[in-house]
């Protein structure tokens, strides 16, 4: 892949993690290249993306073939295997990409993938903070920042959207943002219809711009 202007971001590994973030950061209209070594994940990712490719091997070549190094942000997923995502945070950081993130499980695990150079996630963690911060605020929780303009964030809706369906809300055509999940009480979605009219307590997670996000989130205070 060559680099193009506008950011590309490479991600290695599709779990759940890894292939909620692709198929987020293409509906945000995002170049993605996607690495993994299971041939029916990466078949439902292409939906998403042409540059998406099976590989058994995460070595510097392979990589390097593969077009990580002209990437702008990579983000590693593989969270549960050890050696594998220390060694391909160590190989993607040495390969010169500007900004790598890795997820963890343990806080051992982050903490030796920090001192690699990589910024680190916990998915699982994070989503016992934000529900805590839920819990006692009601703000905007930004969950994870990609780069300088993109961000992911969840946000408790107010008066005005409650009431109001989907189609009606519009945030992809008003705001520039598209909406992954929407969670209530215990329950999550990640597919919503046109006509779901949003309910009080109603949290939803979206994908765009950080100034757009600020936008909607001024315009819900207002």
């Amino acid at each position: 892949m060559k680099k193009t202007e506008k950011l590309t971001y490479g991600i290695i590994g599709l779990g759940r993690f890894g292939m909620a973030l692709a198929a987020s950061l293409a509906e945000a209209g995002c170049d993605i290249l996607v690495l993994d070594k299971n041939e029916e994940k990466i078949r439902q990712v292409r939906a998403y993306t042409d540059h998406a490719y099976v590989t058994s091997s995460l070595s510097k070549e392979t990589l390097t073939e593969a077009g990580i190094p002209n990437c702008d942000v990579v983000v590693v997923g593989i969270g549960k295997l050890l050696d594998v995502s220390i060694l391909t945070t160590l190989t993607v950081v040495s390969l010169g990409v500007k900004r790598v993130i890795a997820k963890a499980t343990t806080p051992e695990q982050g903490e030796v993938l920090q001192k690699l150079g990589a910024e680190v996630v916990y998915p699982e963690s994070d989503m016992a903070v934000r529900l805590a911060k839920k819990l006692t605020s009601g703000s905007l929780i930004e969950f994870l920042s990609l780069s300088n303009e993109i961000e992911i964030s969840e946000i408790l809706l107010t008066d005005k959207l409650i009431g109001k369906n989907l189609a009606e809300a519009n945030l992809r055509g008003k705001f520039s943002l598209n909406i992954i999940a929407l969670e209530h009480g215990d329950n999550t979605q990640i597919t919503l219809s046109p006509d779901y009219v949003f309910a009080e307590g109603d949290i939803i997670v979206v994908i765009g711009r950080g100034e757009d996000i600020r936008k909607f989130q001024n315009f819900l205070s207002a």
